[in-house]
């Protein structure tokens, strides 16, 4: 059986590593694999931006809290002040079930 040759500009000539006209099993296999371990980091960046926006707001909140008293708005600092303790709970959370999900993504491959 003839292999098929790629057509001149076809979207799978990106596939075609070592530039033959021909995509092999081997490398389809390889580029599903480097798209998987890009998909992977763009996730892993998108939770640890997510991560550090949280600790982040955990550290200016208060700072909020002290400028709205400090310019006069009494009623937003107190409200402000009561919803505390709920957003840092609701934080606290995300942030720990963010370092425990990698923690547990990474347990099988650090050979422990």
């Amino acid at each position: 059986m003839a292999q098929k040759q790629l057509e001149p500009y076809s979207e799978y000539s990106k596939f075609d590593k070592n530039n033959d006209g021909i995509v092999s099993d081997e490398e389809l296999e390889l580029s599903r694999q480097l798209e998987e371990l890009k998909l992977s980091s763009e996730k892993a960046d998108a939770q640890r931006g997510m991560a550090w926006f949280a600790l982040w707001g955990m550290l200016l909140y208060p700072t909020l809290i002290v400028v709205c008293s400090f310019i006069g708005l009494d009623k937003a600092a107190s409200i402000l002040s009561e919803i505390a303790s709920v957003y840092f709970v609701a934080i606290s959370a995300l942030v720990a079930a963010y370092f425990s999900a990698s923690a547990w993504a990474t347990r099988g491959k650090n050979g422990k």
